[in-house]
């Protein structure tokens, strides 16, 4: 079956592809969410039946998913004994998750359907105002479609995210918990900011958000700067969201040690560029 992304995406509220003034309108607004409050979120951009479509293609995918349960520290390292006992890179959580990897999600699939529509790339690169000269999709090719699916009990602790930009697709709720919380842009290319993190990390900071997202909200973030987690869940429906990712530089993979801890392998591709980043963040 062909399938268009005019059939899911709500253009008549969201007319991404045209220039017009309410196209315009849109770009203000969400670039001053972005600007106020660390990130945006547009309400209803998936159609009903686009959100049935979707959920039914994670449902799908769901037993691919790579379900992990461990420990970790918001940046996804090793422990470093020589530093001292309340640094944040020595703070580690609970973590019980499940990613469904990217080469699980074909071409003619709705979400792939929807991260190929037309202009959907240049209206996230000019929600987020970047430059064309940095604004690229993920080359990894476990990860830049993927979905995060929770289920009861599970959670994800605080923590970066290996993309500047990252563009979440609500899907499905669970029945209780879930809340997105996240502390916006405590960290810069120049300095983690370990005091204000630490402050995250125990309950003191004064600075976290908490955010309520439904089945088709568009969510965009910029995780690689700003600490974020989702409560833990209860009932027996799962969490999908999807997410769609970017970042400032073309040809960026996971590192080895991340890929292997959220999608249970790695490819070729990862070690070759292992290292290879824009930036000399930790992670």
């Amino acid at each position: 079956m062909n399938i268009s992304s005019t059939d899911f995406i709500d253009y008549d509220r969201y007319p991404i592809a045209t220039s017009n003034p309410k196209r315009d309108a849109v770009l203000a607004d969400v670039r001053r969410s972005l600007k106020d409050q660390g990130c945006a979120v547009l309400k209803g951009f998936l159609t009903p039946e686009g959100v049935a479509e979707a959920v039914a293609e994670a449902d799908s995918a769901a037993h691919h998913g790579h379900r992990s349960f461990s420990r970790t520290n918001a940046y996804f390292t090793t422990d470093d004994p020589t530093l001292p006992a309340d640094d944040p890179r020595r703070q580690f959580f609970e973590r019980s998750n499940a990613f469904i990897p990217a080469d699980n999600f074909a071409t003619g699939g709705i979400l792939r359907t929807i991260f190929d529509s037309k202009g959907f790339d240049e209206f996230i690169r000019e929600c987020l105002d970047e430059p064309a000269d940095r604004f690229f999709r993920y080359a990894d090719p476990l990860a830049d479609v993927i979905v995060n699916a929770a289920e009861a009990g599970n959670g994800f602790p605080w923590h970066f995210d290996t993309n500047n930009f990252t563009v979440t697709l609500a899907l499905q709720n669970a029945e209780r918990g879930g809340a997105f919380e996240y502390a916006p842009m405590i960290r810069s290319r120049e300095d983690e900011n370990f005091a204000e993190v630490s402050k995250v990390l125990n309950g003191t900071s004064d600075k976290v958000v908490s955010l309520e997202l439904e089945p088709g909200d568009l969510q965009l973030f910029k995780g690689r700067y700003s600490l974020h987690r989702v409560a833990p869940l209860a009932g027996d429906t799962p969490r999908y969201v999807a997410i769609f990712s970017y970042v400032d530089a073309p040809g960026m993979v996971g590192s080895v040690e991340r890929t292997r801890q959220l999608y249970g392998r790695t490819l070729p591709i990862h070690h070759e560029r292992e290292g290879h980043r824009a930036d000399a963040l930790i992670d």
